[in-house]
């Protein structure tokens, strides 16, 4: 995938539109079912957005994208990946596999969803989040899910 949250039916980049501009669609290419791209990585540069996956080598158990059917072969070293980020001052996961393997790599609690916990990486600070899932999968309206995401970005 050239960019994270490229599949149209996860709601992500219509959060960050609700949230940045008032407008779902403002990452949306008018006329086509796809996102833009560029306008994507402008945004995320500007804002200061960063995307990892918490596993650098998974296995799909089926052909599904759920987490049950998931099997982590490698978590990322998410201290050492945060070594290289020093200004980075929240880390925020989304779902249960990602987020259980967050805390286990930061030795700490999952936060609840919509939620987070503070916690100390190697002596810094970090606000470890975890948010609703964008997928529309997950039975919450996207402006539910837009409030809880002002939270954090607010």
């Amino acid at each position: 995938m050239p960019f994270y949250y490229p599949n149209w039916i996860n709601d992500f980049w219509r959060i960050m539109g609700l949230i940045y501009f008032g407008d779902k669609a403002h990452f949306c290419i008018p006329g086509e079912k796809r996102f833009d791209e560029t306008a994507i990585r402008a945004f995320c540069e500007k804002e200061g957005l960063a995307f990892y996956d918490t596993a650098t080598e998974v296995r799909r158990l089926k052909d599904n994208a759920s987490d049950a059917f998931l099997e982590v072969v490698t978590p990322t070293d998410i201290p050492a990946l945060l070594a290289q980020i020093p200004d980075c001052r929240a880390l925020v996961t989304t779902g249960e596999k990602a987020s259980s393997l967050a805390a286990d790599a930061l030795s700490c609690d999952i936060p609840p969803v919509g939620g987070f916990i503070d916690v100390r990486v190697a002596s810094r600070p970090l606000r470890f989040w975890r948010m609703p899932s964008t997928s529309r999968a997950y039975p919450l309206p996207l402006e539910k899910k837009a409030n809880a995401y002002r939270l954090l970005f607010g």
